[in-house]
């Protein structure tokens, strides 16, 4: 669909905050996500921009405020939201897969679509034109390894059809948008995410289709089903019966109704059948089973106080009923849901209500799910990310060169004149030189007494008390012989010279003479009513241009940005950046996610409101 360029690209528009809110609405109820990651998915600031396909086909692309596109539609007056690659990254569970081999990557990214011979694996109870993700199959070091998702397309015939023997011939998914077209260049490139290696091949990925063909045309044959379990020599382990897999799945039914599907709104139905199964069953499936239901024919063996393994997979397939259809059936005959036939535009049964007064809705006891677990994982890891993130905050030191009185003290300090000193460096060094001198007050502990070369350094040089006396004259002192020793570090300091460094994680240290300022983050009127933001100052600590630094502002506000050099200064001496709008916060968060220390930043409101 984007192997060729997009035509008729309209200017980007910032989304309104009811419009964004309503978007992430429909996409937590189309796709069964929290409202969590529905702020992820859907971030503040997101742009929409209309445009035309090769094809002459109208669309609208949702994009994040970094440019990367993250949601598009297609045609006319078209309501149906389909995530982009980049937005599959970010969640690779959003959608089901199918699974290819390498040498057909590169024929899906020239715009062809996936044939029956090229697909490898392929989930049960996908229906005709539902959105499915295509991943990369390859094996790594002797283990089975999936890409993250490199296309997005929708099935071109069910997927009982696609396993069937007599199906060799023809196309498995009608491919809309991939890795590396035409709409994945308008965001930023990135490389692609790591592969996900599996630590055994599972029933649908199997030794038969690896690297199989050269091209999407190849012959294949529908991957074979895996051997029966063997015994486990561990006692620690269960398997299940098809009938307790159907009551596991029943408690995931009522576990979705009593949580998820309950808070949906009225307008989010009817929802079809393999949404409801993969977005809140699935999901809502026990993350412990044997606590929900112990394994009748296992029980006996399992001594470990652990959880044991469950080896029986907890699906439709090894259930009772073998059909999602004849599961949801059950269900509807016990009450618990609603159905409507299929129809023509939509081949799938579909849930019109849920009934969340039912008695066992009522009775049914919570516990803790997959979907949990998953999240807890997630939530761990970007917490992790963000502790890795905070240790590459910008080191920042203030440092002191001995200059003019001083010179002669840090040369009796023992210590090289040319060096440069830290504030802890310069306290531990006087105090040294104090307890070698015996110079601590003994009537008031808290003063120091200066001898004469800690006079000369801190005494402040008064103007000759007659204007008679020779240029030549001695300067006349005005200042007692003891002195606070926090009052003498800061008198000495006052005359040295001003340095500072700036060091990064991985790259040399960068040292400047001068006083280090922190950077000024300024919301002032202009231009009659308007209200901006400037930022300057920055130099010192961001090694990017500033030019840089406003297209990247413009992208997190989503508005006019200007770089221009700062008023009443000699040129050369800086860059300010102006951003539209009252956006400090913005701002601050900015310069806080490039390691500058909070400290070093100062935010000031003159705008009078």
């Amino acid at each position: 669909m984007f192997k060729k360029p997009l035509s008729n690209l309209k200017t980007s528009a910032p989304l309104r905050s009811s419009d964004r809110r309503k978007l992430k609405q429909r996409i937590v109820a189309a796709y069964g996500i929290t409202s969590e990651e529905g702020d992820i998915l859907v971030p503040d600031g997101l742009l929409s921009i209309k445009f035309s396909t090769h094809v002459e086909e109208p669309g609208v692309v949702y994009t994040h405020p970094d440019g990367n596109p993250l949601w598009f539609t297609l045609g006319k007056n078209s309501e149906d939201l389909i995530p982009t690659v980049y937005t599959l990254w970010k969640k690779q569970d959003l959608l089901p897969f199918l699974s290819t081999p390498a040498a057909v990557v590169p024929i899906l990214i020239g715009g062809a679509d996936l044939m029956i011979p090229g697909v490898i694996h392929c989930p049960m109870a996908l229906n005709e034109h539902q959105l499915v993700a295509i991943r990369q199959y390859s094996r790594k070091d002797g283990k089975p390894a999936l890409s993250p998702p490199v296309a997005v397309g929708r099935m071109a015939l069910p997927s009982d059809q696609l396993r069937s023997p007599v199906k060799e011939k023809g196309k498995a998914v009608h491919v809309i948008q991939t890795w590396k077209d035409h709409l994945w260049d308008m965001g930023s490139k990135g490389d692609i995410p790591a592969d996900t290696v599996l630590d055994q091949e599972g029933e649908d990925i199997s030794d038969s289709e690896d690297e199989k063909g050269g091209s999407n045309e190849a012959a294949a044959t529908p991957p074979p089903a895996s051997p029966a379990p063997e015994e486990s020599e561990e006692s620690n382990s269960a398997t299940y019966t098809p009938a307790e897999v159907t009551e596991l799945l029943h408690k995931a039914l009522l576990q979705a109704i009593s949580t998820t599907l309950k808070v949906l709104p009225s307008s989010s139905f009817p929802i079809p059948a393999t949404q409801l199964y993969s977005n809140y069953i699935l999901p809502c499936r026990p993350a412990f089973p044997t606590l929900v239901i112990p394994p009748s024919e296992d029980a006996p063996r399992i001594q470990s106080k652990e959880a044991p393994h469950v080896e029986t997979e907890i699906t439709i397939k090894a259930s009772s009923h073998k059909s999602l259809t004849t599961f949801l059936k059950a269900a509807e005959k016990a009450s618990l849901l609603t159905l409507k036939p299929p129809q023509k535009q939509q081949p799938d049964v579909l849930i019109t209500a849920v009934n969340v007064a039912h008695p066992e809705v009522a009775s049914h006891k919570p516990f803790a799910t997959a979907k949990d677990i998953e999240l807890t994982a997630a939530k761990k890891a970007a917490k992790e990310e963000k502790a890795n993130e905070a240790g590459k905050e910008l080191e920042v030191r203030e440092l002191w060169k001995p200059h003019q009185s001083t010179v002669e003290l840090f040369e009796e300090f023992g210590v090289d004149k040319h060096e440069l000193f830290s504030m802890e460096q310069i306290r531990s060094l006087l105090n040294g030189y104090i307890t070698a001198h015996d110079l601590v007050n003994p009537r008031e502990q808290a003063y120091i007494n200066l001898d004469d070369l800690l006079y000369s350094c801190a005494a402040n040089e008064s103007k000759s008390k007659s204007k008679g006396k020779d240029k030549g004259a001695e300067p006349e002192f005005t200042m007692d012989r003891f002195m606070k020793r926090d009052e003498l570090t800061k008198k000495i300091v006052g005359k040295m010279q001003s340095w500072y460094e700036v060091k990064t994680e991985g790259k040399e240290p960068v040292t400047k003479k001068g006083t280090l300022k922190p950077i000024q983050v300024v919301m002032k009127v202009r231009q009659g009513r308007k209200v901006a933001t400037l930022i300057s100052g920055f130099e010192p600590f961001l090694l990017i241009d500033a030019e840089v630094m406003a297209e990247d502002l413009r992208k997190a506000c989503a508005g006019a940005t200007s770089v221009s050099p700062i008023p009443g200064k000699p040129a050369g001496s800086g860059s300010e950046v102006l951003v539209q709008g009252k956006q400090s916060a913005i701002v601050l968060e900015y310069l806080l996610g490039k390691g500058i220390p909070k400290k070093w930043v100062e935010v000031h409101n003159l705008s009078g409101k």
